[in-house]
């Protein structure tokens, strides 16, 4: 939190966000998060690692509301708007917190839950209160507890101190050479540590300036664009999906302007979900950017990223991040051989504290000299990463063989009829797992001669024995495909 203030105390007078329609200036963070801390220590002169809950709208009430939190000594938990209440308390009661803090529209959502556990419920400009001196963090303390997504367990809170998410932060500034002249648009959700430290942290890091919208909207993106106000964007896949698809749907003279208009961006990224090789080609065409592609989880925030400057590798996350040690090992956690798959660990300040009360699945998490374990395969190849599944969903061992659903996968997006699909594996006596795969198709698909075409591209133990057509593909908020809810189609 002292690196966020001291950049805002360099940079007072620059716009820091921009939301609703309104200009906000560095200096209306401090002094605006300043109050809620105050109001947050009524009683108190410390909160000293309380949990406080909030469900705020992104923009300048989510970062005053989160700086305030972290001012008055608590832990920041982040609700996601869009979650229903029984996920919401699912992690208030988890995090056992004692304050909620709400934007007014969420007051009905949580009011009752709030009075039922006789927490502290504070909706957002409805409090006065008198300044009050705040208490000094350091940076070994607890900062923020993110609930990961829970595709393949029940979602677990992920703590990080102030020092994991400076060191975090620092490395991509460092590696994405942000500065107090960038400005960029903020869509992604807020309660997943893409949106919170890649966007925002990023931004409000280097002086630079985050334009929030309330929600996605295509034509209200690309009109951003066309005003020349941002020069950098970061997305997941579903969303450059989208962006393409309504590009293609414009007049040839709006498209001309949109991209002359994204050949000035400084910088695009991808990441939270494995971006289809096809999207990033037909994103080039149309804006002159190769996306850069990065990894990273709840965990660890971001690990690896293909070069700011340099050659971008479709299909591959690049290499380690400055302060970010990475391996790949074995199933005994030993170095694996040049040119072989094997897991991703990685170690640094970057690497989150602790599961919240979850000791066992922490000290599990860790080998024993403390290089986490993401759970991730991956093998290197001319110094690129390449990220070719989960050990537990995205490997598939089916006859003997370890298979990357993910290759599957992009081998299936390169048919013509196909718009989307995710590969799983079903659980066979006979085999093990049967390869399966789950297709949005754009026309009628005849699964037998889409069989034979991908007979034609890959050997025959791992082409899909079983093919299902549906409408759409079951995803997180983040829009990453849920495999073990594919699974169950079948």
């Amino acid at each position: 939190m002292t690196e966020f203030l001291k950049q805002a105390g360099k940079y007072s007078t620059n716009t820091a966000i921009i939301s609703n329609g309104k200009n906000f200036t560095y200096d209306d963070l401090i002094k605006g998060s300043a109050l809620l801390a105050s109001h947050l220590l009524t009683g108190e002169n410390d909160l000293n690692e309380q949990r406080v809950c909030f469900m705020v709208n992104p923009g300048f009430d989510y970062v005053k509301t989160q700086w305030a939190v972290w001012r008055a000594g608590g832990i920041a938990v982040p609700l996601c708007i869009t979650h229903p209440l029984p996920s919401l308390q699912y992690v208030i009661e988890d995090t056992e917190a004692s304050i909620i803090i709400v934007s007014s529209e969420f007051e009905s959502t949580l009011r009752n839950l709030s009075e039922q556990k006789q927490l502290k419920f504070i909706v957002l400009n409805d409090f006065a209160a008198d300044h009050k001196e705040l208490p000094m963090i350091s940076s070994e303390r607890r900062a923020m507890i993110l609930y990961t997504s829970g595709t393949t367990n029940v979602p677990k809170g992920v703590v990080t101190t102030h020092q994991n998410i400076k060191a975090q932060i620092s490395a991509l500034v460092t590696a994405w050479k942000w500065s107090e002249k960038d400005s960029i648009v903020c869509i992604l959700p807020l309660h997943h540590v893409h949106g919170i430290i890649n966007v925002i942290g990023c931004a409000l890091m280097s002086g630079a300036q985050c334009v929030f919208l309330p929600a996605f909207d295509p034509q209200v993106v690309f009109n951003i664009f066309k005003s020349g106000d941002v020069n950098l964007f970061m997305a997941v896949p579903t969303i450059y999906f989208k962006l393409i698809a309504h590009y293609e749907s414009l007049p040839s003279s709006e498209q001309l302007a949109l991209s002359d208009a994204m050949k000035k961006f400084r910088l695009m990224v991808s990441g939270s979900a494995a971006l289809p090789v096809s999207i990033m080609e037909k994103w080039k065409k149309i804006s002159n950017h190769t996306l850069l592609e990065r990894y990273g989880m709840t965990e660890i925030g971001m690990a690896l990223s293909n070069p700011y400057e340099g050659e971008r590798k479709a299909g591959y996350v690049g290499m380690p991040l400055p302060g970010v040690s990475v391996r790949l090992v074995d199933e005994k956690y030993e170095n694996v051989n040049e040119d072989e798959a094997g897991e991703v660990v990685v170690k640094g300040e970057n690497v989150f504290s602790e599961y919240w009360n979850k000791p066992e699945a922490t000290k599990n998490a860790f080998t024993e000299d403390g290089w986490f374990k993401t759970g991730d395969v991956a093998i290197v190849e001319n110094g690129y990463y390449r990220i070719m599944g989960r050990n537990s969903v995205d490997i598939i061992k089916s006859g003997g063989y370890k298979i990357s659903a993910l290759e599957i996968e992009e081998v299936l997006r390169a048919h013509p009829s196909i718009k989307d699909c995710a590969v799983v594996g079903l659980e066979n006596e006979e085999w093990g797992e049967l390869v399966a795969a789950a297709i949005v198709a754009s026309e009628p698909l005849d699964t037998s001669l889409l069989n034979s075409w991908m007979r034609e591209r890959m050997p025959a133990y791992r082409v899909p024995r079983k093919y299902l057509v549906v409408k759409e593909l079951p995803r997180n908020a983040m829009g990453k495909v849920t495999k073990n809810d594919v699974k169950k189609l079948f």
